[in-house]
């Protein structure tokens, strides 16, 4: 897997859980021991002896779950957001004492806090939560929160992912539920704790940008709140209620991924394609051009190898990464 933040990527390898980050490095994101910039992907030494299963990139921050299920932070920690009770920066990966026997499932960097959802599908978050993306009670919400603290009003939901990027937090139950805190879209109030979205759809996956956030729902259906190129929707909206809107171009297609930068989004259908949209201002959207685009868009992707498997779409900030598992022919 890949994790894409505001201008770094974190490789994991399938075969051993090992580490690799490259891209900007000034604040210790890249977990080398320095703050420089790797143009290249270079293997995280601290993480030698361990198997790290999944990772997250923040703006300018990355976190890290191994397969014991403890978490390790690195980079900027200016705004607590590495959750180590302090805000400091760190250059190298360090362990969240809070979480040390706690069995962690899943970690999510948004833009400076971050998400962690552990063993009795409790989740956490720490950082910034000026926009209420820590999802605690306006009572207690604070600026700057440097130690976990259990997210508000997810004690009877069973969660089964967490999302965030910008001042976006987000989370899956196991009955499809999407529940969302922090920025209000299309200029809807901030959320200071979880709200359900109203829906009778049943989601799978959310992928959050800056000002939009994309809903895959089990049948493959993708959806929308907000808008990725940061205009308000033609449609009239109760600035209370966020506007979901189905993702037009996807007719009798079954989308099987989605992802999001911060104000582009893209999707990959059953059949291996990949769709992008929103600005384009870096090049993003991969049409050879700086062009934004309004709907989903198919991107070339050359000739495919026809061993190619499991096409999988990563975004960042600003750009984005297109992987394709190679099957290896057999040497008889």
């Amino acid at each position: 897997m890949l994790a894409c933040g505001g201008a770094h990527v974190i490789a994991l390898t399938s075969g051993g859980g090992k580490v690799l980050t490259w891209g900007r490095g000034n604040s210790g994101q890249l977990g080398h021991g320095d703050i420089l910039d790797s143009s290249l992907p270079k293997p995280v030494s601290f993480f030698e002896g361990y198997v790290v299963t999944q990772a997250s990139a923040g703006w300018s921050h990355s976190a890290f779950v191994s397969d014991s299920g403890c978490l390790f932070t690195c980079g900027n920690g200016s705004f607590g957001q590495l959750g180590h009770g302090d805000n400091m920066s760190l250059c190298s990966p360090a362990k969240v004492s809070y979480f040390v026997g706690k069995s962690i499932k899943m970690v999510a960097c948004g833009m400076r806090h971050s998400l962690v959802l552990f063993a009795g599908n409790q989740v956490c978050g720490f950082g910034s939560g000026k926009r209420g993306q820590l999802g605690v009670s306006s009572q207690k919400t604070k600026s700057v929160v440097n130690l976990p603290c259990v997210v508000s009003g997810l004690e009877d939901v069973e969660v089964v992912r967490i999302a965030a990027n910008g001042d976006h937090s987000a989370a899956i139950s196991a009955n499809g539920q999407m529940f969302s805190w922090g920025r209000g879209f299309c200029g809807s109030p901030d959320v200071q704790t979880p709200q359900c979205l109203p829906s009778s759809l049943s989601f799978r996956e959310v992928a959050l940008g800056w000002n939009h956030a994309l809903l895959l729902t089990v049948d493959g259906e993708v959806f929308k709140l907000g808008n990725t190129l940061n205009k308000q929707s033609e449609k009239q909206q109760d600035p209370s209620e966020p506007l979901l809107e189905k993702v037009p171009g996807f007719d009798g297609v079954k989308v099987v991924q989605i992802a999001a930068g911060a104000e582009h989004s893209a999707a990959v259908t059953e059949s291996g394609e990949v769709h992008t949209w929103g600005w384009g201002e870096h090049g993003q959207l991969g049409f050879g051009n700086t062009n934004d685009q309004n709907n989903p868009q198919l991107v070339s992707q050359g000739s495919i190898d026809q061993r190619a498997r499991d096409t999988k779409v990563y975004c960042g900030s600003g750009f984005t990464y297109i992987v394709r598992r190679i099957q290896q022919l057999s040497s008889s």
